[in-house]
C-alpha cells in the first residue's frame, strides 16, 4: 500500500524472472546455461584476437571490443537474477539497483556507439581497401571505443542520477528481474511526464547518430558492391557486412522496442520478455553471428588448438 514519497536509500524488491514451478525450473536452467554459452564464446572471442598476431587489426580489435561490452552487459544482470533465485531473496539495495541501472545503461549505450563506428570500418574496408591502414588505424579505432564510452557514460549517468533522486513510493516492488529504466519509473511519485519525454528525445538522439552512420556506410557500400565486376568480391562484401547488419537490427530494435515505445502501451511482462532477448539473448548471438562465418577467427582457434596440442605432446 503507497505510504508516501520516499527519498531514502531503502532497498527496492524485484519480482524476478522465474518463479518455484517445476516448468520455471526447467527455464531457469536453460538460462544459466545459455549464460554460460554467452560468457565463454565471448571470452574466446576476445582471448583468441588477443593472442593472435594476425588479428591483430582494427576491424577484430572492435569486434574483441564488442565481445568485452556483451560480457559485461550480461554479467550487469543475470548474476543477480541468478543468486536471487537461488537463495530465495529478492531484494536489491538501493546503491545496487542504482549502480546496475548506471551499468546496463552504460554499456548498452557504448555497444550502440560501436556498432555504428564499426560499420565505417567495413565501409572504409569495402570502398577505399587501398587507403584502409591509413583510414582505419589503431588510434582510430581506439578512438572510436573511447568515444563510445564516452558518450554512453554520460547520457547513463545523467538519466541516472536523475531517476534515483526521484521519489519513491511504497512498496518498493519492480517487477522485472534487474533494474531497468522502464520498471524503476513505475514507482516514482511525482509527475515524470516532462522526464519521459526528454528521455524520448534523449534516445532518439542516441539512435540518430549510429543509425545515420549505419545508413550512410552502407549506402556507399552497397553502391560500390553494385560497380564490382567480380562475383566473388560481390559475395565477400555480402558476407562480410551481413554479420554486421544482423548484430545491428536484433540491437537497435530492442532498443526502440524499449524505450520508444509510450509507457501506456508496454506491460511488465512484455518489458521482462524483451530486456531477456536484451540482456542475454544478443550477446548469446553476437559471437556466434561474427565467428560461425569468420574463417580468421576459425583458423585462428585452429591454430591455438595446434600449439596446445604439440605443446602436451612434447611434455609426454
Amino acid at each position: 500500500m503507497w505510504q508516501g514519497n520516499q527519498t531514502s536509500l531503502a532497498d527496492f524488491i524485484l519480482d524476478g524472472l522465474f518463479d518455484d514451478s517445476l516448468t520455471h525450473v526447467f527455464l531457469f536452467s536453460l538460462t544459466m546455461v545459455v549464460f554460460l554459452i554467452a560468457v565463454s564464446s565471448n571470452t574466446l572471442t576476445i582471448l583468441l584476437i588477443s593472442v593472435d598476431p594476425r588479428l591483430h587489426t582494427p576491424m577484430y580489435f572492435l569486434l574483441s571490443q564488442l565481445s568485452l561490452l556483451d560480457l559485461m552487459l550480461i554479467s550487469t544482470t543475470i548474476p543477480k537474477m541468478a543468486t536471487n533465485y537461488l537463495s530465495g531473496r529478492k531484494s536489491i539495495s538501493f546503491m545496487g539497483c542504482a549502480a546496475q541501472h548506471f551499468l546496463y545503461l552504460s554499456v548498452g549505450g557504448a555497444e550502440c556507439f560501436l556498432l555504428a563506428f564499426m560499420s565505417y570500418d567495413r565501409y572504409v574496408a569495402i570502398c577505399h581497401p587501398l587507403r584502409y591502414t591509413v583510414l582505419m588505424n589503431r588510434k582510430v579505432g581506439l578512438t572510436m571505443v573511447v568515444m563510445s564510452w564516452q558518450g554512453a557514460f554520460i547520457n547513463s549517468l545523467i538519466h541516472t542520477v536523475i531517476l534515483m533522486h526521484s521519489p519513491f513510493c511504497e512498496p518498493r516492488k519492480i517487477h522485472h528481474f534487474y533494474c531497468e529504466f522502464p520498471a524503476v519509473v513505475r514507482l516514482v511519485c511525482e509527475d515524470i511526464t516532462v522526464y519521459e519525454f526528454t528521455l524520448y528525445i534523449s534516445t532518439i538522439l542516441m539512435l540518430l547518430f549510429p543509425i545515420s552512420l549505419v545508413s550512410t556506410s552502407y549506402a556507399f557500400i552497397l553502391h560500390s558492391v553494385i560497380h564490382m565486376r567480380s562475383a566473388g568480391s560481390k559475395r565477400n562484401a555480402f558476407a562480410t557486412c551481413s554479420s554486421h547488419l544482423t548484430a545491428v537490427s536484433l540491437l537497435y530494435g530492442a532498443c526502440i522496442i524499449t524505450y520508444m515505445r509510450p509507457r501506456s502501451q508496454r506491460t511488465p511482462m512484455q518489458d521482462k520478455v524483451v530486456s531477456m532477448f536484451y540482456s542475454i539473448i544478443i550477446p548469446t548471438l553476437n559471437p556466434l553471428i561474427y565467428t560461425l562465418r569468420n574463417k580468421d577467427i576459425a583458423k585462428a582457434l585452429r591454430r591455438v588448438l595446434g600449439r596446445d596440442i604439440a605443446n602436451q605432446r612434447l611434455k609426454l
